[in-house]
């Protein structure tokens, strides 16, 4: 187990360290109450989500043109 710990670049204290943590039971973070930043952070995602929609639909309805013009046109 040296060896690989000395071939990871880690030193034997950080590996039993590591061990200790490891063995111990998870304790479960508290969940904190939403705040103002997290509804923020929610409003700035969904209007994200919405500009990445409306964009989509503007491009299709401008290639829908593009083609129907370039139809009328006679090119390709």
């Amino acid at each position: 187990m040296k060896d690989a710990v000395k071939t990871a670049g880690s030193s034997d204290q950080r590996y039993y360290e590591w061990k200790k943590a490891a063995s111990q039971p998870a304790v479960a973070k508290p969940i904190r109450p939403a705040t103002a930043d997290d509804e923020e952070w929610a409003e700035f995602i969904a209007i994200e989500e919405e500009n990445r929609r409306l964009r989509k639909l503007l491009s299709e309805k401008l290639r829908i043109e593009n083609a129907d013009l370039r139809k009328r046109l006679g090119l390709k």
